[in-house]
């Protein structure tokens, strides 16, 4: 991948051209799988040429890394501001409906980034070049894992096992990339506060 344009105008345009070649490439990826995508699906996907996709992506395997990075940093820094900020709520059970409020929203902009990140989740776990990514991921499912411990020792909830309800609330989130369609019947906080409503109540009668 060539270095970016050093003047400020040039930059922006580079920075916003790179950032619709990598949307196309998460979409391919979404749709085939990063080892079903080949350099030339990603030439078709993009309408560059050969040179010109490597000029902003580098290689396939860096494509990824971008994608994955793009959609785990910023999600984490949004979700730890709204739960740990200055303006976070106090209570587990709040700081919860918020956190998967965030989380809903960043799948509704990046259905095509978190659907990737669940398909290459083994693919993750083997590559030295994802490590950050990692942390980042292990960062939010400790964040989550936290608040349910909250609750628990707070009283708020009842649950014997944190980390395996957080697993839970972790595939049903995630796995609303391969759902959810933006200005459909509910939108990503009501689709959020269901989940949570569905966590905390469940769906059998008392």
């Amino acid at each position: 991948m060539a270095d970016p344009p050093k003047s400020p105008t040039l930059r922006q345009k580079y920075d916003s051209r790179q950032r619709e070649v990598l949307d196309a490439c998460a979409r391919v990826f979404a749709e085939r799988g990063y080892h079903g995508t080949s350099i030339d699906d990603l030439i078709a996907a993009t309408g560059l040429a050969r040179g010109g996709l490597y000029h902003y992506i580098g290689s396939k395997s860096e494509a990824l890394t971008r994608i994955l990075d793009d959609l785990m940093g910023p999600l984490l820094e949004r979700v730890t501001l709204a739960v740990e900020g200055p303006d976070a709520p106090a209570s587990a059970v709040d700081r919860l409906r918020t956190m998967t409020r965030v989380w809903m929203r960043q799948v509704e902009s990046h259905r095509d980034h978190v659907a990737v990140f669940e398909q290459e989740r083994r693919t993750l776990e083997r590559e030295p070049a994802w490590d950050a990514i990692r942390r980042d991921r292990r960062a939010f499912e400790e964040l989550l894992v936290g608040i349910l411990q909250q609750g628990v020792r707070d009283g708020e909830l009842a649950i014997a096992d944190p980390q395996l309800a957080a697993l839970g609330l972790l595939g049903m989130v995630n796995h609303t990339a391969l759902w959810f369609v933006p200005g459909g019947r509910l939108d990503a906080d009501q689709v959020a506060d269901g989940f949570v409503d569905v966590f905390l109540d469940g769906v059998r009668r008392g």
